[in-house]
């Protein structure tokens, strides 16, 4: 399995309207056959942090993940609420429950 674990600080001010752009993200990413899990988290000692923390049945259902069309107008509409670059990780999942 695959896990990714995105780090995106949000502008001042702009954590609602970039929560709700995760949420009609989420949406769409429950449809995904090799998603397995997508949670979108927010940083209680740091409010305008989001944390996203994925889980892929492999690499081919993280790319098509990444290469759907819906991700894609996603990362072109976050991109005004970001402060900063966004950190990703992209694990290989050694064991879990």
């Amino acid at each position: 399995m695959v896990a990714v674990v995105a780090k995106l600080k949000i502008k001042e001010g702009k954590i609602d309207e970039a929560i709700d752009l995760f949420k009609g993200l989420t949406s769409r990413v429950r449809e995904e056959e090799g998603t397995l899990a997508y949670g979108i988290c927010r940083d209680k000692a740091n409010p305008n942090l989001l944390v996203i923390v994925e889980r892929y049945k492999d690499s081919d259902a993280l790319k098509a993940h990444g290469s759907s069309d819906y991700f894609k107008e996603f990362s072109k509409a976050i991109g005004q609420y970001l402060d900063g670059k966004t950190e990703v990780s992209i694990l290989e999942e050694i064991a879990s429950i």
